[in-house]
């Protein structure tokens, strides 16, 4: 029987989004663990800098670049000094995202433009600078993490529904412009997380409100990310366009 490569991924370069922490900072673990060399964007320094330490400390080489997701020109900078760095980029994962809740009629105009402008904006961004790179190569994958309110709209989280939403279409978009060069793109669809958000995000909080629903079983980051993982080193015949996760409820399926 034919062994699996445990480092499928040497010589590649990644950048993922919100690396910092949660679903971002396992993904980014997971890939240098594969042998990825790592560009990690998030907002703060120290954290990025202790997830960097602990890339190293696997093997690869790591690369912190803090910024806003929100600034357009610093994001494509991140892409170059990305390049600069590891001379290439391979792998694309945006997994950062806000949330701001509020009804239509009370959600303030700049919170929705901000909220778009990370969660929507951003994975453009980063991908309009990245794929010249991946059409050169050949190959690539873009992963776009959305959400269950990717799928389903509810009360209090129209700006983040239709961000998630947006994600879809987004990566539909760009894996019909990637295809003819050898680029994946995928979008996924997580259920509830054990990360600093909870197994609910806050617009699922707010819309619940007054009466909380039941607990139920989170989705380790450490799962999802070897998801990812898998997207990123699937034969490049297979079609990956999109996947749901959910944790799976004790006794049975979700």
């Amino acid at each position: 029987m034919q062994h699996q490569d445990p480092s499928p991924l040497i010589g590649r370069t990644a950048v993922v989004t919100g690396a910092s922490s949660g679903l971002g900072r396992a993904t980014a673990l997971a890939l240098a663990r594969a042998g990825a060399d790592v560009a990690l964007i998030a907002r703060t320094d120290t954290a990025l800098r202790d997830v960097a330490d602990d890339i190293v400390a696997i093997g690869p080489r790591a690369l912190p670049l803090p910024l806003d997701l929100a600034d357009a020109p610093a994001l494509l900078g991140a892409v170059d000094r990305a390049v600069d760095a590891f001379g290439r980029i391979d792998i694309l994962v945006n997994a950062a995202g806000t949330d701001v809740p509020g009804t239509a009629a009370e959600l303030a105009i700049e919170d929705w433009d901000h909220m778009l402008a990370v969660n929507l904006r951003a994975p453009f961004v980063l991908a309009k600078a990245a794929f010249p790179r991946m059409r050169r190569a050949g190959s690539g994958t873009v992963v776009n993490v959305s959400s269950v309110a990717g799928k389903r709209g509810w009360a209090n989280a129209s700006a983040y529904c239709a961000s998630k939403f947006g994600l879809t279409g987004l990566i539909q978009a760009q894996g019909a412009e990637g295809k003819p060069h050898g680029i994946r793109c995928c979008v996924l669809y997580p259920g509830g997380m054990a990360t600093d958000w909870g197994a609910w995000s806050a617009a699922e909080r707010e819309s619940a409100r007054p009466a909380p629903p039941p607990p139920r079983r989170s989705l380790p980051p450490a799962e999802v990310a070897a998801l990812i993982v898998w997207i990123a080193t699937a034969p490049p015949e297979l079609v990956l366009n999109e996947a749901v996760v959910s944790p799976l409820e004790e006794g049975g399926w979700p």
